[in-house]
């Protein structure tokens, strides 16, 4: 009788083991499928996304390529002058200089002038050693591509920088959204304008306001854009005052080399 109730319980238990199996397997199947479920329609939508972005520029026989964040870097194998004038708390300062890509990496900035006088040593250490920072080349985060407006003359598409090509010194760019402008007559790019979606803090300054247009010329030889202008405005915060900041760089006489 003993045995018999032994092979029972031993039974008894089996069943509840296999029930418990079966329990986990099922549990397991149905996360997988919930995972697998919302891997495919996150690609779905990311693919949506990019897809009514290049539609759009099929619509205009305007070559995707337009998209590669490469063409718009600052370029390095092109000598230009530049103008800066910075406005800060209503204090206004104006850089002459000239980039040369040709010469020794220490001497490819020469300042011309600062607020019309000869620079002094410091000024051209200064401006050199904030010019001198590596620019790290950022991509285009592929699912967050939009077509924001279309008009008879002008697509505007605007995506965020991939958070993991973000140089450490502008993560503030993960809180800020792209606008690309193509003119649809000329099948060019005019302009980007990068605009915060909320407040960012950009080195010692908590900024409300991040506003910057880089306007645009095609150079047809090389393939690629190059900059006219910048202009940053920005509204911040710092040790609790208000400031405004206004810079606006002119790029010109661009020569290959």
């Amino acid at each position: 009788m003993k045995n018999i109730k032994d092979q029972n319980e031993i039974t008894v238990l089996k069943e509840a083991g296999n029930k418990k199996t079966k329990f986990e397997l099922q549990s397991r199947r149905k996360k997988t499928l919930i995972a697998l479920f919302l891997l495919v329609t996150c690609s779905l939508t990311v693919s949506a996304q990019k897809s009514a972005v290049l539609s759009a520029l099929s619509k205009y026989n305007i070559d995707a390529s337009i998209l590669n964040a490469d063409n718009i870097q600052q370029p390095e194998d092109f000598a230009f002058d530049f103008k800066q004038t910075t406005v800060t708390a209503g204090k206004q300062i104006v850089t002459i200089a000239k980039y040369d890509p040709s010469g020794p990496k220490e001497e490819q900035w020469t300042v011309v002038s600062v607020d019309g006088k000869s620079p002094s040593k410091g000024d051209i250490n200064t401006f050199r050693k904030n010019q001198s920072k590596e620019v790290k080349s950022t991509q285009t985060d592929e699912s967050s591509y939009k077509v924001e407006k279309e008009s008879a003359d002008y697509l505007m598409i605007s995506y965020k920088i991939d958070q993991a090509s973000i140089p450490k010194d502008a993560a503030f760019m993960k809180d800020c959204r792209s606008y690309m402008t193509i003119n649809l007559k000329t099948k060019k790019i005019e302009q980007v304008q990068v605009i915060n979606e909320k407040p960012v803090r950009i080195k010692i300054l908590n900024a409300e306001k991040f506003d910057l247009v880089i306007k645009y010329t095609k150079n047809d030889q090389s393939k690629r854009y190059l900059p006219v202008s910048q202009e940053l405005n920005m509204l911040a915060k710092f040790i609790g005052q208000e400031v405004t900041v206004q810079t606006i760089t002119e790029y010109s006489n661009y020569t290959k080399k």
